[in-house]
């Protein structure tokens, strides 16, 4: 079975890929398949890809052309399998504000949001400030809703800075998501599956000394620690075990997802967005929950291969 890894890509968060794509080459190398390839995407040899003739692919891309569901259909028209949600899931969950309606038609918990279009707020700055501040509060997280790693994400409290940080996130485009601020812990929850088998990996609470979880946290050593298992009452963890299956179903993941959730101090647990192409590298969030599950890294790439082929346990 050939076997190629699709990594790079051209989006803000190429080098993470690339990163993503060495260790889940080794990974699968030291599990014994004998045939793994790197392809380094890039916007001049994505037509090569089919010419590979990989038996499937395994993708570490992530970012805009890897997560939102272009790559996919790339794939699909091949007809070669490939790892991850398809083209509907993962066009959804790239974009943060697509995210939120359907959450919200789903009667599942999150934050309160706008949506807001440059041309508004380019043309009516004071109403549109008063309306954020009467609908979400004083304290709100302006995002582009098609960034990844937390790139074009700002909290921001009060009138001036909640301005300074609308300004700074349209420069990633021209339609933002501002998000009441919740106060209470991070958590995220890895789900691997295709409908028939769903398995909900251990819960990591996400601890760091920044704002939030954001790309330096994420990526500089020291910059945050993973607590497995998360520090929550039995009560509080079968409930988010719940509304994690329940989202990744109802918005049609395959494969492996990580959903993260605030658990407020006010509202409880809200699901804050889902990651269709989560890192890979072997210190990333979805492998830690995968050890603390007794699961090694060449295990959990592996059995990522064999869900892209259809084999379900």
């Amino acid at each position: 079975m050939k076997i190629v890894v699709v990594c790079g890509g051209f989006s803000s968060e190429r080098e993470i890929s690339l990163k993503s794509g060495k260790a889940v080459y080794e990974a699968l190398s030291e599990f014994g398949y004998g045939d793994v390839h790197i392809f380094d995407m890039n916007k001049n040899n994505i037509a090569e890809l089919p010419g590979t003739k990989a038996d499937v692919v395994f993708l570490a891309l992530h970012g805009k052309g890897g997560e939102d569901g272009s790559i996919q259909g790339l794939l699909e028209l091949a007809q070669i399998p490939y790892t991850g949600s398809g083209i509907a899931a993962s066009a959804v969950c790239m974009n943060k504000l697509l995210t939120k309606k359907l959450l919200v038609a789903a009667d599942i918990q999150t934050a309160k949001y706008i949506e807001l279009h440059k041309e508004d707020w380019e043309a009516e700055r004071c109403k549109v400030l008063n309306k954020i501040v009467d609908v979400l509060g004083g304290a709100v997280v302006v995002k582009a809703p098609s960034e990844g790693s937390s790139i074009g994400v700002v909290i921001s409290n009060g009138k001036t800075d909640i301005a300074q940080a609308i300004d700074e996130v349209f420069q990633y485009d021209d339609v933002i998501l501002i998000e009441e601020y919740l106060e209470g812990i991070e958590l995220t929850v890895p789900v691997m599956g295709n409908r028939k088998n769903i398995k909900i990996l251990p819960i990591i609470e996400i601890a760091t000394e920044r704002k939030f979880y954001d790309y330096s946290a994420k990526y500089s050593d020291g910059g945050s620690k993973h607590i497995i298992p998360a520090n929550i009452d039995d009560e509080i963890r079968m409930q988010i075990e719940k509304i994690s299956r329940d989202t990744y179903l109802g918005i049609g993941c395959a494969g492996i997802a990580r959903i993260d959730f605030i658990v407020s101090k006010r509202k409880g647990p809200m699901v804050i967005e889902v990651n269709t192409l989560p890192g890979m590298t072997k210190t990333s969030l979805v492998p830690d929950a995968a050890k603390a599950a007794g699961m090694t890294f060449p295990e959990l790439c592996s059995r990522l291969i064999m869900l892209a082929l259809g084999k379900d346990e």
